[in-house]
């Protein structure tokens, strides 16, 4: 039975990717910072189903101490750091925080897999974030960097000591470059799970509005259940490497907005409200990824399709919405 170590369990991609793991037969182990709503930081487990079979353990990215010692004691065979400050918005506003956990916490894992168990093979999840202000209408692991926001400079960071303890240590160290990836697990603060979050609550009459920023900024959506798939395909090659996880496919905030809205009968422009406080300082016009190297060398595809996505987070709310209904 393979070990693995997973940071950022406790998230969206953290609860795919254990679910995933779990069902492929590993004894999963997730990495826990302590904090007081430690009673309720598992719901996405707990929404999957899977909260009893991953084993928590304390710990802290930015406690190099606390990952030996967990390195010692879980002896994984595979590491997934996915533990970041991973709202983008927020970085503006915790910028040094950010520096530290998106950044700094990924030389501490990369350091503590290296002492030791240098064998360990190590994922680390990069973001197409850090293509910013686009040098290619199309962004493959060849496209330059042009990072728009303190997340994306902090995740270039990650990205580029995961390639250097690769190429100085010879460690089997991979990261994936993740394009926006969604799911009805997605914090309510991302955009997609607002549009769809909004969208139920105003078709169950508990809001009259949706206050936005810019619609018309295009990102590359896919869902998280499929990403979280490449992600342990890369683990699984004989030689590490980095690879550009996407659609293809790239589609406005306005038209996404569109999609959810209509699967419950109703046109966006009639409840949608521009709020300038929602738009960015530094905006990232387009992000649309080239995943070919993904589909030949791991043979990893998405598997579902941007409105079976929306679809899926619409009724997800409605349900959760329509529960708090009937226990009101």
């Amino acid at each position: 039975m393979k070990h693995a170590l997973v940071t950022g369990v406790t998230g969206q991609d953290g609860a795919y990717l254990s679910q995933l793991l779990l069902e492929k037969g590993y004894e999963v182990y997730g990495l826990l910072r302590r904090s007081a709503s430690a009673d309720v930081v598992d719901s996405r487990l707990r929404w999957l189903g899977i909260a009893g079979q991953v084993r928590v353990i304390d710990g802290d990215i930015l406690d190099l101490a606390s990952v030996l010692r967990i390195m010692r004691d879980v002896k994984p065979d595979e590491v997934y750091n996915l533990g970041a400050q991973s709202f983008v918005k927020t970085s503006w506003n915790q910028p040094l925080l950010t520096g530290q956990v998106t950044a700094l916490g990924v030389g501490v894992m990369l350091e503590a897999v290296r002492l030791e168990n240098p064998e360990c093979r190590f994922y680390q999840a990069s973001s197409s974030e850090m293509y910013g202000l686009i040098q290619e209408p199309v962004q493959s692991e060849k496209t330059p960097f042009y990072p728009r926001s303190p997340y994306a400079v902090a995740k270039l960071y990650g990205h580029w000591m995961t390639v250097n303890y690769r190429e100085s240590f010879g460690m089997h160290a991979s990261s994936g470059i993740l394009f926006n990836h969604e799911s009805p697990l997605r914090g309510i603060e991302f955009v997609t799970r607002k549009v769809t979050d909004g969208a139920a609550r105003i078709k169950l009459g508990l809001a009259t509005e949706l206050r936005m920023g810019n619609l018309d900024a295009k990102r590359d959506w896919g869902h998280a259940r499929d990403y979280v798939k490449a992600m342990h395909l890369m683990l699984q090659q004989e030689t590490a490497d980095d690879y550009v996880v996407a659609t293809g496919r790239t589609t406005s905030i306005r038209d996404m907005c569109s999609i959810a809205f209509r699967h419950v009968g109703l046109n966006y422009e009639d409840y949608i409200k521009i709020d300038p406080t929602y738009l960015r300082p530094a905006e990232v016009d387009v992000l649309h990824g080239n995943p070919a190297k993904a589909m030949t060398k791991l043979g990893w595809k998405a598997e579902t399709t941007l409105e079976e996505m929306i679809s899926e987070m619409v009724e997800a709310d409605l349900a959760r919405h329509r529960a708090g209904l009937a226990s009101a």
